[in-house]
């Protein structure tokens, strides 16, 4: 992830040929020192900022859909008409202008003010309530208020720390390429300008559906019209003697990576407990920082059972030509004398160990409650778990619209995503939820994109090279494609993302 760059292409202040610009397309260019593209919709002409509000990335090569462009690197969505940010991970909108077609040239203008599109706050909804100050929670609330509510909003957070880029806990924050200033979502004023009661480092204890309360662990109780619940997941810590000392580290929050990175400022050889995204993404990072790291898991091929032999054997191989030892088919029998060891009989010397053995969804205050739990709270395709409650994100167990099952997704921009829908849905808006799940995991200057969700594939096939890191993978079960893997196919990765949408988008 970098920097804003420097605006670059035509300069469509002086105007470009008309011809230049075919239907459907979209061309990147500059105002001034602005970055703005043009595109064409239906014939109709559009100009934008040229740049995701998220990471920058370049949304000229991205992909246009009903009214609107998806960035290429995370997907965010941006409406053409209005620059607003419709869809996770961008929040900010970006600038749009004005543009002239005459005589056969492409002109564009000033920059517009700002447009916005609000509702009248629902009748009855007086006070929301949002139990979760991670990535669904905190894009609820933000599209609440970004829809014109007026009521209270309260958001209750066991974290130490407001909502922030988690991803970024085991990228580029770990391996010192993202300073400390990226990581918030949004700055302190932010909650205070749209009254959005952060309420962090505040532990709930439980809530009542009838009477409507949420009690906290010191014991005050809140009233809520709606409740929303985004209490995510945590990270497992498996029952081995000896990981429980303050040489093993869990990564799940900014605290953990922090404590993580001061440990590894000091340290030479860390042990990564497990080949997860997680674990891979962090051995990658502490690499980055020049330190020896040894990945130790059970399975034979890192990722295997989600993304096929192929694309996992190629992850282990890239990790391995940065130095990475790789102990799989092995176990952990015990941490002891500043070694981990295993049930092959090997000895892992390690500083520090890394547990990534994967996370575990935070149902129990919902069960306590008396909501249907089975592998995550169930919901409906509005993601109603009850009257007036909803729950999202990592413990959300909803509709798939694509395979038809229930199933839980447990994705950064998927849980912001299902907190942008619930928002709209307590607004007004009565849409099932059809967003197809996305995530990343980012491998030294590699990543992966992924689209949809199968837990166990019957068959692959793969196009391109997964060797040459050019590669679309397609994965069906019972002879329907579920998901898409890409390799260095960004474009790809939108199109497959577009082809799982229902047909009205």
């Amino acid at each position: 992830m970098s920097d804003e760059g420097t605006a670059r292409g035509p300069d469509l202040a002086k105007g470009v040929p008309s011809v230049t610009l075919d239907e459907g397309k979209m061309l990147a260019g500059h105002v001034g020192a602005d970055a703005v593209m043009i595109a064409r919709v239906s014939g109709k002409l559009y100009a934008i900022g040229a740049e995701c509000t998220h990471y920058h990335g370049p949304l000229a090569e991205g992909l246009l859909k009903n009214g609107a462009v998806r960035c290429p690197w995370h997907h965010a969505c941006f409406s053409l008409t209005t620059g607003e940010a419709v869809g996770a991970p961008a929040f900010d909108p970006v600038a749009c202008y004005v543009v002239e077609e005459t005589d056969g040239k492409i002109t564009v203008g000033t920059k517009l003010a700002p447009k916005s599109e609000t509702s009248p706050s629902p009748i009855g909804v007086n006070r929301v309530v949002i139990v979760g100050g991670g990535a669904g929670g905190f894009a609820a609330a933000e599209m609440l208020r970004r829809l014109g509510y007026i009521g209270d909003l309260t958001v209750f957070s066991a974290d130490r720390d407001a909502p922030y880029d988690r991803p970024n806990c085991s990228k580029d924050f770990l391996s010192g390429d993202a300073p400390a200033e990226w990581m918030p979502l949004r700055d302190a004023a932010f909650y205070k300008e749209n009254k959005i009661d952060l309420r962090l480092k505040t532990t709930v204890a439980s809530f009542d559906t009838q009477a409507k309360t949420v009690i906290l662990e010191s014991g005050e109780s809140h009233a809520y019209d709606v409740l929303i619940l985004a209490t995510g997941a945590e990270p497992q810590r498996p029952p081995i003697p000896g990981l429980d000392g303050d040489k093993t580290v869990l990564l799940r929050s900014l605290e953990d990576a922090e404590a993580l990175s001061n440990a590894a400022g000091t340290a030479k050889i860390v042990a990564v407990v497990g080949a997860s995204f997680i674990g891979l993404e962090a051995a990658a990072a502490l690499v980055k920082r020049g330190l020896k790291v040894h990945v130790i898991a059970p399975e034979d091929v890192p990722f295997e059972k989600l993304l096929g032999a192929t694309v996992g054997r190629w992850v282990k191989d890239l990790h391995e030509s940065k130095g990475v030892d790789f102990h799989l088919g092995a176990k952990v029998q015990n941490h002891a004398d500043g070694a981990l060891h295993l049930d092959t009989g090997d000895r892992v010397e390690a500083d520090v160990v890394v547990l990534g053995v994967g996370v575990r969804p935070r149902t129990g205050l919902a069960e306590a409650a008396g909501l249907t739990v089975d592998k995550g709270v169930v919901v409906d395709d509005r993601l109603r778990a009850a009257a007036n409650v909803y729950a999202l994100g990592d413990i959300a167990r909803y509709p798939d619209h694509i395979s038809g099952e229930l199933i839980r997704v447990e994705h950064w921009v998927h849980a912001q995503r299902q907190g942008q829908h619930v928002a709209r849905t307590i607004m007004g808006e009565d849409k099932p939820y059809t967003d197809v799940p996305f995530f990343w995991s980012a491998h030294y200057d590699a990543a992966i994109h992924y689209d949809g969700h199968v837990e166990a594939f019957d068959r692959s096939e793969i196009e391109g090279s997964v060797a040459a890191y050019d590669a679309t993978i397609s994965y069906e079960k019972s002879g329907r494609r579920l998901a898409v893997a890409t390799l260095n196919r960004d474009l790809a990765s939108l199109e497959a993302e577009a082809a799982m949408e229902p047909d009205d988008g």
